[in-house]
């Protein structure tokens, strides 16, 4: 059967191509994996409720056999919801796995690019990659606050309501496109099953051609991996993919499958009947979206009304510009997602580095990347803060507008201390490192040399570890330098000013003279000598 398919469609050329492909193992790199397994759950269980599911928002008398809704008029999208969560056989195990597994893709997919963005995964020739994931981030958050609309109950609703304001907010054609998409006057007659086309169809799709495009690019650029003795920019070190890595894949699989189940079964998750149908008149207090989607509605939060001054304006005198729900809902996102789809460049323009990086940076051996991660994650977590502010309020017993007052502030200067504080630990780690591989590990024994001397027994580190330690590239500030025509353009000396602030504050690594000056008889005298040296040259 198998030579039979073989020699139809030449199977064995690619199997065993694919199959020869080594990966290197390393427990970060399964963030991937995760991301990859969720969404094929998410298919699995996807499928088995759009069997149930009825994306309709026609009105009806519920009749199903939660009591306390029994007679309550709904849509029918929320009675279907309610039917698959009490009246079909294993719904709500199957809706709970769904949306933990949501949760988890979005989850792993963000710590994946973080593991990527940290370890300078993303430099040539993988810059197409990187958008490719930055691309599929934003699937992500657009599958899931689709799926989130579709149960029509009150927090989906007012969710939507919000959505709803920011679509008028967009000068000129804002209405129309609200009319347009919802059907009508908010919440109109056809957004559920609009929502439900675009969930279930339209953007799986796109996902599923990124994450084909993903996995051919990592195939067609071999996967990168981290330093050490034996690896390098022309080889990978690992395991092939068969037998071995498909067999710890597979079990890997069935690992995730197992612990997003366990999780479904034993933990309750966006309960529905708790809130009953949408209504637009109430609004439900201490309720939150889905974290990935929470951080949009904490710029919202936070955006003052009036103070210093308005932020609304009436062009023309006829359209009326509103900016404190427009900026909020579309500046922090644009914001982090042009930075995101544009830094591979920057990076590259800065450093002038246009060779193959296959090799892997310790976060620590690239202090300024570091700091702009961090600073970024700040940014991202002081405005998904600010979507529970109600709730730090109600917890904490602290009043509502000192809560909004300290995350407004933390908004400024959170992301510029979590830069300065992360660049100055890794700075930190790389001098630990640097002292540590000239003069060892200090074990903490004390003892007294035959002369009355009393030293630190210093004992040397492993071979591999030491070559961890000292093999790294380290740039040096590139100064602005003129074109052809002798002047010096205004774009080089912007580069010229980021060089110098990505590289001015570095740690030199540790040369191989240096090494071996440490290792040998004296060495501790030559190495104090060659740093005074170079301290006065840099003075």
């Amino acid at each position: 059967m198998a030579d039979f398919v073989d020699q139809r469609v030449g199977g064995s050329a690619m199997v065993k191509e694919f199959g020869r492909k080594v990966f290197p193992d390393h427990w970060s790199f399964m963030f991937g994996e995760v991301a990859l397994y969720s969404f094929v759950i998410l298919l699995l269980s996807g499928t088995f409720l759009t069997f149930w599911f009825n994306p309709s928002m026609a009105e009806t008398q519920y009749a199903g056999t939660f009591v306390p809704m029994k007679g309550v008029q709904m849509s029918v999208a929320y009675q279907s919801s309610l039917d698959i969560s009490f009246d079909i056989r294993g719904g709500l195990f199957i809706r709970q796995v769904h949306h933990w597994a949501a949760l988890l893709f979005v989850a792993s997919n963000a710590v994946h690019m973080l593991r990527v963005f940290f370890t300078g995964a993303f430099r040539k020739p993988r810059e197409l990659n990187w958008v490719v994931g930055s691309v599929l981030l934003i699937l992500g958050l657009a599958a899931g606050f689709t799926g989130y609309s579709l149960p029509d109950d009150l927090l989906s609703g007012n969710g939507l309501r919000i959505i709803d304001g920011v679509i008028k907010a967009i000068p000129l054609v804002g209405t129309y496109i609200s009319f347009f998409l919802f059907g009508g006057e908010f919440p109109g007659t056809h957004i559920i099953s609009r929502l439900f086309t675009l969930h279930i169809l339209l953007i799986p799709a796109v996902i599923l051609l990124m994450i084909a495009v993903h996995l051919f690019m990592v195939v067609l650029h071999k996967h990168t991996q981290y330093p050490g003795p034996g690896r390098k920019e022309t080889n990978v070190v690992g395991y092939p993919v068969g037998p071995i890595y498909a067999a710890k894949a597979g079990g890997f699989f069935f690992i995730v499958f197992g612990v997003i189940a366990l999780m479904a079964a034993a933990f309750t998750i966006n309960p529905i009947w708790n809130y009953g149908p949408y209504d637009p008149s109430p609004v439900s207090a201490g309720t939150q979206p889905d974290w990935y989607i929470g951080w949009v509605d904490g710029a919202l939060r936070l955006m003052p009304g009036t103070w210093p001054w308005h932020w609304e304006f009436v062009l023309f005198g006829h359209w009326t510009l509103t900016l404190n729900v427009l900026l909020p809902a579309l500046g922090p996102a644009l914001i982090l997602f042009t930075v995101m789809f544009l830094y591979p460049w920057i990076e590259r323009w800065v450093t002038k580095d246009d060779r193959e990086h296959h090799i892997l940076d310790r976060p620590r051996n690239a202090p300024t990347r570091t700091g702009i991660g961090v600073a970024g994650v700040v940014y991202y977590c002081v405005l998904w803060a600010a979507a529970s502010s109600d709730l730090i309020a109600t917890h904490f017993h602290v009043a509502l507008n000192d809560v909004t007052y300290w995350l407004r502030a933390l908004f400024f200067i959170g992301p510029i201390l979590g830069f300065i504080i992360a660049r100055r630990i890794a700075l930190a780690l790389q001098r630990k490192d640097r002292e540590i591989a000239l003069h060892g590990r200090e074990t903490g024994r004390i003892v007294r040399l035959p002369h009355g001397e009393f030293i630190e027994v210093h004992e040397p580190v492993d071979r591999y570890r030491l070559y961890r330690m000292i093999n790294f590239d380290s740039p040096e500030v590139l100064e602005a330098r003129p074109g052809r025509n002798g002047k010096v353009s205004g774009a080089e000396r912007v580069r010229g000013r980021l060089s110098r602030f990505f590289f001015e504050d570095r740690v030199a690594p540790v040369t191989p003279a240096e090494l071996e000056a440490a290792h040998s008889h004296g060495g501790h005298d030559e190495i104090e000598t060659a740093e005074s040296e170079r301290a006065s040259i840099g003075h």
